[in-house]
């Protein structure tokens, strides 16, 4: 069963891993947690070498290698969701100074018959910067298709999960359900109790 893939974009679903309506918001609390996300995802942002493989870590423990490693991913993700929180017009220039800080690489790839060109990471880059450098060639996706305006954070507090607004009117406010009911449950007890 998958645990972290919600919406298929890393971007979303990194910035994601902080949830504070959990007692523990940190939805990624250790290494196996970190593996289980780039498993999730798979593709070239997970390298089981780089973690030392699951058989490392349960008989050895953690590295402080590996330790910095979810450390710096942690750190990035807090970068992400500045990004993410931006309106708009705003997103773009912090996503281009996000952009501009990460080792990335322009290659042409392949996309049925078609050539595009994508961002990349280099060779050796470390899981957090692999996983920002596939965010932002998302987040550029997400442009292209037409919505970045609808690319909202949840309105239902203190909730603020990233999500793509797909609904035909487009003025959803809501990451889910979940939050919806909430928030609206909890504009009623106001109205009753004013």
């Amino acid at each position: 069963m998958r645990q972290y893939v919600d919406t298929g974009l890393v971007a979303l679903d990194l910035a994601n891993t902080w949830d504070d309506y959990l007692d523990e918001p940190e939805r990624l609390p250790d290494l196996a947690a970190l593996r289980q996300f780039c498993a999730e995802f798979g593709g070239e942002e997970f390298d089981e070498e780089e973690f030392g493989g699951e058989e490392s870590v349960e008989e050895f423990g953690e590295s402080p290698g590996q330790e910095s490693e979810l450390a710096a991913v942690r750190e990035m993700r807090g970068r992400l969701r500045a990004v993410l929180a931006c309106e708009p017009p705003e997103r773009t220039r912090a996503l281009a100074g996000f952009a501009a800080g990460l080792p990335a690489r322009v290659v042409v790839e392949d996309v049925e018959g078609v050539p595009v060109l994508r961002l990349a990471a280099p060779d050796g880059a470390g899981t957090a910067d692999r996983l920002a450098v596939r965010a932002v060639r998302e987040l550029l996706d997400v442009a292209a298709a037409g919505d970045w305006a609808r690319l909202r954070l949840c309105a239902a507090s203190p909730c603020r999960d990233a999500f793509i607004d797909r609904s035909r009117p487009g003025r959803r406010q809501f990451c889910s359900t979940r939050c919806a009911n909430r928030a609206h449950a909890a504009a009623s007890r106001a109205r009753h109790h004013a």
